[in-house]
């Protein structure tokens, strides 16, 4: 697994494709420059609650029970205040108001020990000097990197880069990725079944899966198991996409064909995987002419297939896209036993929750087997199981990588 992922991570560079969009239009986009940010923000100082804003060199000392401070104006969000205390006094102040001359200090109102219309009164201790005041650049200076080349932008980014005054940015451009099912068996859903054909499941969880990518997706349909059909297939991909990926017709059966056709078309970096599900992938580089496109060929079964996008897909076209999107794992207690043969890695399918002491666990689906599509509906993760990893009691800690987001 290791060695794989190594191999397609060494191989595979970003494309050198930007662009500017609106940023309504930025959501799930790599970005393809960093953001520099053209101001401090916030702008100016201010105040982060609705209180009173006023001298923390007024605020009682040890020796003084409590201090009482003479209102002279209200200070609001959006309205420069033109006024300046003096010792005694503070100014009625609404979160995100621009800080008044003069002061450097907020009292949040319902710390007060008593307020009436043009005084209020503190407590000694309340609040220390320069409580509840937020500072001009304090979270983010003018020319600094607001967000990084690389960045896969989520919602909280697009506010970020709104917050900056940018109504544009400059993203990678979708990829354009085209798949197939090879297979005689396969037939359409809509379609008869005939004796001995089932429905191709595989191109639409492959459509899923890269749509929740942000591809540009090019459905090539079902290919036949026959080595002209493949190679036609195979062609046409390659003038159209950035990426291929295949399903089926990458084991060692008679029919399987696109392995050989990968290797007379371009180069095949490798084709068997010590993992499960999943063992038959193959991933190369097809060119016709001047044209070249990266092949993933995933294996036939339903739930191989959804595994190896998740292990081998997803992060090469990630890669491509000059995205920084590691996998990340988290660790959850095994509610039973799971069987386990050293000299692989395995991914079981997984429910995780939070136990009776509120620490994550999690327990299997049921029957493992790479052909129940089921398991991988009912899960909502994946208990991985290292290569050299036997049996796993109850009780024990195992690494689960989350499918929230993507499958």
């Amino acid at each position: 697994m290791e060695q794989a992922q190594r191999l397609i991570a060494e191989q595979i560079t970003p494309l050198d494709a930007g662009h500017t969009v609106p940023l309504f239009s930025a959501l799930d986009r790599v970005l393809a420059q960093d953001v520099i940010s053209p101001i401090n923000v916030p702008a100016y100082d201010n105040s982060a609650m609705d209180g009173y804003a006023l001298r923390g060199a007024d605020l009682p000392d040890a020796a003084q029970a409590q201090a009482t401070f003479k209102v002279i104006g209200i200070a609001y969000a959006g309205r420069p205040c033109a006024l300046e205390v003096q010792a005694g006094e503070c100014i009625r102040i609404m979160t995100g108001a621009a800080m008044p001359v003069g002061c450097d200090s907020v009292l949040p109102q319902e710390l007060a020990s008593a307020i009436s219309d043009d005084s209020v009164t503190i407590a000694h201790g309340v609040i220390q000097q320069g409580a509840n005041r937020r500072f001009a650049g304090e979270d983010l200076k003018q020319g600094s990197v607001a967000l990084a080349r690389g960045k896969l932008l989520r919602p909280a980014d697009l506010g970020l880069i709104a917050s900056l005054g940018m109504a544009e940015v400059s993203v990678q451009r979708k990829l354009r990725v085209a798949f197939f099912s090879t297979g005689d068996e396969l037939r359409a859903p809509g379609q008869p079944l005939d004796e001995g054909s089932i429905y191709d499941s595989n191109r639409y969880t492959v459509f899923g899966m890269l749509t929740r990518l942000g591809c540009e997706v090019i459905d090539i349909g079902i290919v036949r198991d026959d080595p002209q059909a493949l190679d036609a297939a195979l062609r046409s991909a390659c003038q159209q996409a950035d990426a291929i990926i295949t399903s089926g017709g990458v084991s060692e059966g008679a029919a399987d064909y696109t392995r050989d056709i990968l290797a007379s078309l371009g180069q095949l970096s490798f084709w068997k995987l010590a993992m499960r599900p999943g063992r038959p992938l193959a991933f190369g580089q097809i060119r016709d002419g001047a044209d070249s496109a990266w092949l993933i060929g995933l294996p036939g079964n339903p739930v191989a297939v959804a595994v190896s996008f998740y292990l081998f897909a997803r992060p090469a076209l990630l890669a491509m896209m000059g995205a920084q999107a590691p996998q990340l794992t988290l660790q959850a207690r095994a509610q039973t036993a799971m069987r386990k043969r050293p000299g692989r890695t395995e991914y079981q399918r997984g429910i995780i929750s939070r136990g009776a002491d509120g620490q994550p666990e999690v327990r299997l689906t049921g029957a493992q087997g790479s052909g129940i599509l089921r398991s991988m509906t009912e899960a909502n993760c994946m208990v991985v199981l290292g290569h050299e990893q036997g049996n796993v009691a109850a009780g024990e800690m195992v690494d689960v990588l989350l499918f929230e987001g993507l499958i």
